[in-house]
């Protein structure tokens, strides 16, 4: 089984063969690093994120069952989950389910072993894209581009000062010559 290190949105679920002697083997708590140290070396996997896996009894499912726990908790399509109906109602005791996350973008390949038989990749269910004209006849039509009014540089205002300053000077320097000449 490979994991891509850019999977996303598949959801892996396998069921967990107790010994008959009734004694769980895995705590059924993912978080222990015992219990997750066991899941791990079951799946052959070199990274897993406890965060994203469950490891629990079909039983506690009670009235929604597994089905429906992989529809409405999980967000499996539901014709997927009917396709496997036969099979899915079959399954007792405990099961793992591995969202794609749990592997945190690590390429690796699964090689689930005793105690763990895979029973089905299934994919997410995407919301469909849904657009729909904005509420309020506010927001219709084109915006134009509105001119920026016109603002004066300073810097041509010191330019122009300096400039300006010498042909005033020789001005006055004229000016005064010819009067006091």
């Amino acid at each position: 089984m490979q994991v891509s290190e850019t999977e996303f949105g598949l959801i892996r679920i396998f069921s967990v063969d107790e010994p008959e002697s009734g004694s769980a083997l895995f705590d059924h708590d993912l978080n222990s690093e015992d219990c997750l140290n066991l899941v791990q070396s079951a799946l052959g996997a070199t990274h897993l994120d406890p965060d994203y896996g469950e490891l629990f009894a079909v039983a506690d499912l009670e009235e929604v069952g597994l089905r429906g726990y992989m529809v409405q908790g999980l967000g499996i399509a539901e014709a997927d989950v009917t396709q496997d109906a036969l099979r899915l109602d079959a399954l007792s005791g405990t099961v793992l389910v591995v969202l794609s996350k749990a592997f945190g973008g690590h390429a690796q390949e699964l090689s689930p072993k005793s105690p763990l038989r895979w029973v089905g990749t299934y994919r997410e269910e995407k919301a469909p894209v849904h657009y729909e004209p904005l509420p309020s006849s506010g927001s219709a039509g084109v915006v134009e581009e509105v001119p920026h009014p016109h603002q004066p540089n300073p810097h041509l205002n010191v330019l122009w000062a300096v400039l300006a300053l010498p042909i005033l000077l020789i001005f006055v320097g004229i000016i005064g010559f010819l009067l006091f000449k």
